[in-house]
């Protein structure tokens, strides 16, 4: 049964802002243009790395709100240029828009179940909420229950 990671995306300031900076890093990647992955690291490599690959995501706290997600394509465990074990994870590139979830900050990763996972934003949808509310606003009084 697949499992999530849930990450947060610290230093970034919107779903734009994460999408540039991948952009870079695939820019900056071995391999060059056409070849380029888009890699992020962790100090732990996942005990659970079997279920992850199978079917799972990392899912990008962004300002407070579980906003985002991309498809794990692979994970391996290297070692830096200083010697130091680390974890690197291979993403699609491709971000999957979810509805807006609140979640406190954490460090590092955690496991995601699958029941727990929010759901990917419909289809043609911009925002969660009316067109007038902030999207982060509507998230906030729907679990208010005002919504």
């Amino acid at each position: 049964m697949p499992v999530h990671l849930l990450r947060m995306a610290v230093g970034i300031e919107s779903l734009d802002h994460l999408r540039d900076r991948q952009a870079e890093r695939m820019a900056q990647s071995p391999g060059g243009k056409g070849k380029a992955r888009l890699l992020t690291y962790t100090r732990n490599v996942p005990k659970r790395a079997d279920e992850l690959i199978a079917d799972g995501s990392i899912y990008w706290v962004v300002k407070r709100f579980v906003r985002v997600r991309q498809k794990i394509l692979s994970i391996e465990p290297i070692t830096t240029e200083e010697g130091r074990r680390r974890c690197q994870i291979e993403l699609d590139p491709t971000l999957v828009r979810t509805e807006l979830h609140p979640h406190k900050a954490f460090q590092g990763w955690r496991y995601l179940r699958l029941e727990d996972a929010p759901p990917d934003q419909k289809e043609g949808a911009e925002a969660e909420g009316d067109e007038d509310i902030p999207a982060e606003m509507a998230a906030e009084l729907r679990n208010l229950g005002l919504l």
